[in-house]
């Protein structure tokens, strides 16, 4: 079965068609398998996703990116500083 990859918005619009069908009376069940995924996605997309609108999911992902960025650059900088505080010391 081919893993299909779903953004931000279209998970947000999942969720809020499953909450339409739950209110309705449906069950989880049947609603992820209209959706066409398991169980365990629905419920990990909802503690991730859930009560988020499309314009703050955006927000996250843009700031996880430069998080992302800043961390790497932070240990860029670690790195050169323990390569010239070694250099000074004379033990390489």
């Amino acid at each position: 079965m081919s893993r299909k990859r779903f953004t931000a918005e279209q998970i947000i619009g999942l969720l809020r068609e499953a909450d339409v069908k739950l209110s309705q009376g449906r069950n989880v069940g049947q609603i992820c398998r209209d959706m066409g995924i398991t169980e365990q996605t629905y419920y990990r997309w909802r503690k991730e996703y859930g009560g988020m609108k499309t314009v703050q999911v955006k927000r996250l992902k843009d700031l996880e990116r430069e998080n992302g960025r800043l961390k790497k650059a932070v240990a860029e900088l670690t790195l050169d500083k323990l390569i010239l505080k070694e250099a000074l010391e004379g033990n390489y």
